[in-house]
This record gives C-alpha cells, structure tokens and sequence, in this order.
C-alpha cells in the first residue's frame, strides 16, 4: 500500500520533504501508533497482512445499521476498518419486464488522525427516497460529509436527521421538484434545530458540556449529494468539498466557504463582521470559514445557506469523491481521481468477465479507495479527521 501511495505521488510531482533525524526519543510517532477512529458498518474488508486479519475476524461483530456506526479505537493499533456497499446488479424479470432497482456502490472510511477529538460524521441512505413518475420509481441516493467543529453534536444530528429532512422537502415538493430551493429549505431547516437544541435543556454526552452551557460556539459543516439517474445534485455549507471524476479529470462540484473567497469576505463586511488573520483568514479571528450550521454566536456573520449544484450525468463520469477538509488539505483535486480511478480499474481489471464477484470486487475497489486516500492524506501530515466517501458512477450494462 506504501509503493502504491509513492506511486501516486510521483505522478502528481508532488515531493515531501525527508524527515530529520533527533535525538529525543518519542518526538518520531510512527503513524501506525496514532489512535484513529473509523467507521465500522456492513462488512470488513480483507486486509493484506493474515495476522491483522485474524485479530479483526476474533473481534468482528454482527452487521449493524449505518446510523451508529462511529466506532472509537482505543488501542494504538491502526486496523482498516470501512464501510462498504455490496450493490447487486440490475436484473430483468422476464415475467413483468421491471428492471429492479440499482443502488450506487460506495466506500467511506472516516478516521480521527491526529486529532484528540472526532468530530467529523458521514451519512450514507442508498434510495432513501423514490420518485415515482409514469409507473418508473427511481430512487434518490443521499452521501454526506459533516466535519464538526467546538464539538461532534451537531455533527452528529446532521447526520441523523439531515437525510430525512430533505427527503420530507422532496415529498412536499412532488412533481414541482427544483432542486437548490429543495436543498436550501432543508438546510436551513436542519440549522433551525440545531438553533432549538441549543436553547434547551438537554444535553447530549459530549465534551462541550464543559465549555459552555447552551453550546452556542458549535457548528458543523456539511457537503450533500444527492444522486439520482439523470442529475448528481451537491449542495455545500462550509469547507468540506466534492469532486467528479469524469473522463480522468477532476470535475469540482463544489467551491469551498473560506473568510477570504472575495464575495464570501464582502457578504461578511457587508452584515459588519471582520475577516482576521490569525493563523490564517478567520471570521472575526475565530472560525476558518464563512459558512456553517449552528455556530449561533458567529450569526450573521457565519449563515448556513448552502451553494447548489446540479450536473447532468455522463457516460464519462467514472466516480464522486466527498471528503472533509482533512482530505483536501493536503491531497489535490486531481490527485485524489487519479487514486480512485486507480482502485477501480485494477478492480475491473482483475474481474473475468460474465462472474458475479465482479460485483463484490467493484465495491471493493470504492472501500479501497477511500482507504488509500484517507491513508494519504495521513501521510502527507494531515493535522484534521479525515472522512472520506468515493461512489462508482460507471455506468456498466444500463445500471443505475
């Protein structure tokens, strides 16, 4: 995996810098002995090394729902652990010529790195809404990226009821369906509960219990697709990003919220706030970035409407990469397609034609892929949690 990771590295002529030798005997941590915090969820891949894999086999557990599937390593021993979607391919029943429903293959790896904290949260809800048109029911596909920030609650709730507000906005919506007013209503929508919690009394077992009583200085931000069998539909609040990789090269599907994007720094002078630099631009030299759920202390400064994209799908898209900012901080747009297309296509590769574990080994290739950039970016001294999802867009034989 090592020569791999190199390998990408030298094709991006991307170089890092040798590590200095010193004498101080614990100031070189090997990365294998940071704590990291993965997601667990529906099956484990097969590592490389057999003795990892028989200590993750002793300590498997059944298939859990994907709702609670944050786990916390508290050993020092780094194990891959990611969430993956074993899709079946689309048949034809010969009896009512219905093609059944196809859900796109996905991985998700999200880990804690160097960070003391976990604070990121990913939200995964294949056909978590249909549409029915014309007696053809399509499914809606929701992925999501929240990277928390003063704490992981509101993370947290975004991730467990984002999807359903949305879906709720969908429905209300029915044939009169625009997509940026539809994800705009369920952001906002989502921000004003997190407003209303914070404003209670209840309270949530978490950290920040002890810094503040209403948890005002806490937010998250939030990165959404929605994919369906004609449009990819991104809707971003904040830092966290989403990349297309469509016919090699990187197609980005979102434009990240920082204090000094010239329009983002004149919304915020404009409502009387101030972009500071201090350890880089921050609004009011606080958060490092204009966009945001929760943060209520930061309003009107920091609003939660989200920038919306739709994009037709293609022949040529190949796959959707979301990642919080701890991927993209250190790895590049194209770097992270060149990565993925890799993974896929040594899977593809590698499938004899007309075998049905080619299906198994396509969603293999998009856990592997989310394995290797998360690894990566680890790597390359990412200082964040690093979440990361890659969903296969290919389309083989009319899937999806």
């Amino acid at each position: 995996m090592a020569g791999i990771c190199c390998g990408v590295v030298g094709e991006a002529g991307e170089t890092s810098s040798p590590t200095k030798s010193t004498s101080r005997p614990f100031s070189r941590r090997s990365l294998d002995q940071l704590p990291l915090k993965y997601i667990a969820g529906v099956a484990i891949p097969a590592p490389e090394n057999p003795r990892k894999r028989q200590k993750l086999d002793q300590r498997a557990s059944p298939a859990r729902e994907c709702g609670n599937a944050i786990q916390s390593s508290e050993s020092k021993e780094v194990e891959d652990v990611s969430l993956t979607n074993y899709s079946k391919v689309p048949t034809l029943d010969s009896t009512t010529g219905v093609v059944e429903e196809v859900c796109p293959k996905y991985g998700v790896t999200s880990v804690c790195g160097r960070r003391r904290d976990m604070e990121d949260a990913v939200s995964v809800h294949p056909s978590f809404c249909q549409e029915s048109r014309d007696e053809d029911q399509k499914g809606f596909h929701f992925f999501a990226v929240f990277d928390g920030h003063g704490c992981s609650h509101v993370a947290t709730m975004c991730k467990e009821r984002l999807h359903e507000i949305v879906k709720e906005e969908i429905q209300k919506a029915k044939e009169n369906l625009e997509w940026e007013s539809t994800m705009k209503k369920s952001f906002a929508r989502m921000d004003e509960e997190v407003q209303r919690w914070s404003r209670t009394n209840e309270t949530r077992a978490c950290r920040c219990e002890l810094q503040t009583p209403r948890c005002d200085a806490v937010g998250s931000t939030a990165v959404v697709a929605v994919v369906t069998s004609e449009k990819i539909i991104v809707a971003n609040c904040g830092d966290s990003r989403a990349v297309l990789c469509r016919n090699s090269a990187p197609v980005p599907l979102s434009e990240d919220h920082k204090p000094d994007r010239p329009d983002e720094l004149l919304r915020i002078q404009d409502a009387g706030g101030r972009v500071i630099y201090w350890d880089g631009p921050r609004v009011l030299g606080v958060l490092a970035m204009s966009r945001a759920i929760g943060d209520n202390y930061l309003k009107p400064y920091v609003i939660s409407e989200p920038e919306v994209t739709i994009t037709e799908r293609s022949e040529e898209d190949e796959c959707l990469i979301i990642g919080s900012d701890g991927l993209w901080d250190t790895v590049q747009n194209d770097t992270a397609c060149k990565v993925a297309r890799m993974c896929l296509n040594a899977q593809k590769a590698a499938a004899s034609p007309g075998r049905e574990s080619a299906v198994e080994c396509s969603d293999k290739a998009c856990s592997d892929a989310s394995i290797l950039l998360t690894k990566l970016a680890l790597v390359r001294h990412s200082s964040d949690n690093v979440s990361v999802v890659v969903v296969d867009l290919r389309r083989d034989d009319g899937e999806q």
